[in-house]
């Protein structure tokens, strides 16, 4: 039995041993990498934060001493506990050890929760850039509350209980098998608030994606995002405000989104490479997906909807900050709102994303007046050589998801 103990301690201690090494070498290399990344990019700053990432086995390192530094606190406390019963004195209180150790546990949790708020806290999305997004917003504060008060109250008094409660032998537990009145109260009071907050939040998103346009109000701006691994595509309507159809049979090189040009709306369809929307406007975006599942995800706007190929979804919304008075109020001037993938997609997921510009309505009209139209003259000869192969008519696409 102790040859085996002596194997599997072997065993461990080598694991640690490669650990240590891949962790140390990590750390080394990087310290390396560090001033040759400054002197390339001239940000010695970004060099230093990109140091501190020192991978996973470095952290589970320093989990591994924590353990190993508490496993040793622990034998050298039994040890002399040991010593004071051979001594003939009494043994440690164990009970109330651990109940002290439980409070500390509480004060140094109190305190993690505190540095949440007050350090991470303050890397939070700004202010939302859209109508909907400050419902989103009010709602998410709304559970954040309840939840962090429930999570204080609870905490406080299971460290509590634990140390005023501990173990004695001058008192005997009270044994209480049963009580219909407390399993009511932590029965219903959570069906209470649950249901509160899922009915608060089902009117607020059947309002957020509430598809008819008001009595008397202009039609929203349809904007045509198609993502394929790894890009997002755009395309903006003509004077119509209509977008073509589109068939995934007719996708080339040179149509890539595969419109359809037997449908009069697609003729003057333009592309673009930037999403550019006009402020206090209504926009409706008609997501699509060519290969693989991918999600439109613009925090800023508090804007997320699946791609899925075959099966296009839509997302209206109405942007309130422009983007050069957003840059003023978060003080950067080279902030921009992005387009991400929310979906891994692949192993360029990362790089999947697009920039969009809130600006003002003469600005975006100016912008759209630049941009060209996506029948280019290539397509067009493309169109002719393929004319006599396209004799079925193209199905529209179906209606949308949450139409």
């Amino acid at each position: 039995m102790g040859f085996k103990t002596f194997i599997k301690s072997k065993k461990i201690l080598s694991l640690l041993a490669v650990l240590t090494l891949t962790g140390t070498h990590l750390v080394m290399a990087q310290d390396a990498a560090a001033p040759a990344t400054a002197a390339a990019t001239g940000d010695a700053a970004d060099a230093a934060k990109s140091a501190m990432w020192t991978g996973v086995e470095y952290y589970l390192l320093l989990f591994l001493l924590a353990c190993v530094v508490i496993g040793i606190v622990g034998k050298i406390l039994k040890v002399y506990d040991l010593t004071r019963q051979i001594q003939g004195k009494s043994e440690l209180n164990w009970n109330g050890l651990m109940a002290s150790i439980c409070i500390v546990f509480l004060v140094v949790g109190l305190y993690g929760a505190y540095w949440e708020f007050t350090v991470q806290g303050t890397e939070t999305l700004p202010e939302a850039a859209s109508v909907h997004g400050v419902k989103i917003d009010e709602m998410f504060n709304v559970t954040t509350g309840i939840t962090m008060v429930v999570f204080f109250i609870t905490q406080i008094l299971l460290f509590t209980f634990l140390f005023r409660y501990r173990h004695s032998s001058k008192r005997r537990a009270h044994y209480l098998p049963h009580n219909n009145t407390i399993e009511k109260v932590w029965t219903i009071a959570p069906a209470v608030v649950l249901t509160v907050l899922v009915v608060f939040g089902f009117f607020t998103w059947q309002e957020i994606t509430n598809s008819a346009d008001a009595k008397g109000q202009p039609s929203s701006i349809n904007i045509g995002v198609t993502g394929h691994q790894f890009k997002w595509e755009l395309r903006y309507p003509g004077k119509d405000n209509k977008l073509g159809a589109v068939d995934y049979r007719l996708v080339t090189a040179d149509n890539k989104l595969g419109i359809d040009y037997k449908d009069k709306n697609s003729t003057d369809d333009l592309q673009a490479d930037t999403m550019y929307m006009p402020v206090n406007k209504s926009v409706r975006l008609n997501i699509l997906a060519q290969d693989v599942i991918h999600s439109v995800y613009m925090p800023h706007f508090r804007v997320q909807l699946n791609a899925v190929p075959g099966l296009p979804t839509f997302f209206k919304f109405t942007p309130t900050i422009t983007t050069a008075d957003m840059r003023n109020r978060l003080n950067q001037p080279d902030f921009e709102y992005l387009l991400y993938c929310n979906k891994i997609c692949g192993g360029i997921h990362y790089n999947m994303k697009l920039i969009v510009r809130v600006v003002n309505v003469e600005e975006y009209q100016q912008w759209l007046s630049h941009q060209k139209p996506y029948l280019t003259d290539a397509l067009k000869k493309d169109l002719k050589m393929a004319s006599a192969n396209q004799q079925k008519s193209i199905t529209p696409n179906r209606l949308a998801l949450n139409n």
